[in-house]
């Protein structure tokens, strides 16, 4: 479904956000990307979706491709139009715009009339609370409410595959069990996921396969059951105290992708 390799990536043509990353989804799959602040999470989305020259950064050399296809120099539009599609981080919502209208303006670019009445009734379906408000501005909505709302705006474009950014950012432990319980049942719709998360136990419950990016790099990569397990992760992300000894994680296994780290480096400056 989706391949970046040895991706690179400046802002302002001096700071180097990404350094050589590299990192798949299969098909079906959901993947975690986890990371702390600064390690450059952000800016792989902003690749993949097509929004980089927003932000005044430009891709040196590497690849980024969906089905084959490079997604590198087309546009945002272009991009939702094949089935890529961004949650973004902050949700962005329209809050002075209804419920209503703003899932109708996820559908705009990529959705017949007919097919729109039907998206929306399946965001309904998935979010009950959404079609209780409506008609109610956007903007008045809760933080849980939000996040859910641009969640079914972005599911009314019919991804292939859904970037998700930041999804359980600010929101109340309660709801961010709903969030990643939203997240498998997208994904068992078929639809492909792409989850930057800084909340990992929640990400990494909900994924595949993980990867965990570091200065602009992918230092460790795997099945996320696995790489649950590794010291590392445990101890300077999870918060615990590893029970065994660590496991050596370098990507290997049925779900590995290929041309994984073997070996985590810098990781002191790891925030949870």
């Amino acid at each position: 479904m989706l391949e970046v390799t040895d991706l690179h990536v400046t802002y302002g043509g001096a700071v180097r956000a990404l350094q050589g990353a590299t990192l798949t989804v299969p098909e079906g799959k959901v993947a975690a990307l986890l990371g702390s602040n600064g390690a450059g999470k952000s800016t792989l989305l902003r690749c993949i979706s097509g929004t980089l020259w927003l932000h005044r950064g430009a891709v040196n050399s590497g690849t980024v491709a969906v089905d084959g296809r490079s997604l590198l120099k087309r546009d945002a539009a272009a991009i939702v139009g094949s089935g890529v599609v961004q949650v973004p981080e902050g949700r962005r919502i329209f809050g002075r715009l209804s419920v209503e209208e703003n899932l109708r303006a996820g559908s705009l670019g990529n959705a017949s009339r007919s097919a729109r009445g039907r998206l929306q009734k399946q965001v309904y379906e998935m979010f009950p609370v959404l079609a209780d408000r409506r008609t109610g501005r956007a903007g008045l909505l809760s933080g849980g409410e939000q996040q859910m709302l641009a969640i079914g705006r972005a599911l009314m474009a019919e991804p292939k595959l859904l970037l998700m950014d930041e999804p359980s950012l600010g929101l109340a432990p309660r709801v961010i069990g709903q969030i990643g319980r939203v997240i498998r049942d997208i994904n068992s719709q078929g639809v492909s996921v792409l989850l930057v998360e800084q909340n990992a136990a929640m990400a990494l419950e909900v994924a595949d396969l993980a990867y965990v990016l570091d200065l602009g790099k992918v230092s460790l990569s795997g099945a996320a059951d696995e790489l649950a397990k590794t010291d590392a992760v445990q101890r300077l992300y999870l918060g615990e105290t590893p029970t065994a000894e660590p496991a050596a994680s370098t990507g290997s296994g049925s779900q590995a992708p290929p041309g994984a780290g073997a070996a985590v480096r810098g990781l002191s400056r790891w925030v949870s």
